[in-house]
């Protein structure tokens, strides 16, 4: 058997705002929280189903250069413009990474400045 994607970590300032955002976003709830001030967090039923988690950890001085890992999303319960109206509201802005115009996906930056793609295609709610 091959390995599965357990967890995902994202490295922050403040992992608090950046949780609440994405627990919004994947409609995540807080999992853990470590003293070193990490946050875990995943869908309801917990860790080791077929969503991995999100482990934020705190970190005091950003990465040097630019993240080569980001988060692409898809909208499972509404159309990708639906989606690309409630996102900001949740306090995700648009990322220039030097987009046409032309794609199928919107780049968006969370609280910290961490890019993430909203896909076009929209998946059957898990």
């Amino acid at each position: 058997m091959a390995c599965r994607i357990g967890e995902l970590v994202l490295g922050c300032r403040g992992p608090e705002a950046p949780a609440r955002f994405w627990c919004d976003v994947l409609d995540f709830v807080v999992l853990d929280r470590g003293d070193d001030g990490s946050v875990e967090i995943g869908p309801r039923e917990g860790s080791g189903g077929p969503q991995p988690t999100i482990f934020l950890s705190r970190r005091d001085e950003p990465e040097k250069g630019k993240s080569r890992l980001h988060i692409d999303v898809n909208a499972a319960d509404r159309d990708q413009e639906a989606e690309l109206e409630r996102l900001p509201k949740l306090g995700a802005r648009p990322a220039d990474i030097g987009q046409t115009g032309e794609e199928q996906r919107h780049v968006l930056a969370d609280l910290e400045g961490n890019e993430s793609c909203l896909l076009k295609a929209r998946l059957n709610p898990l």
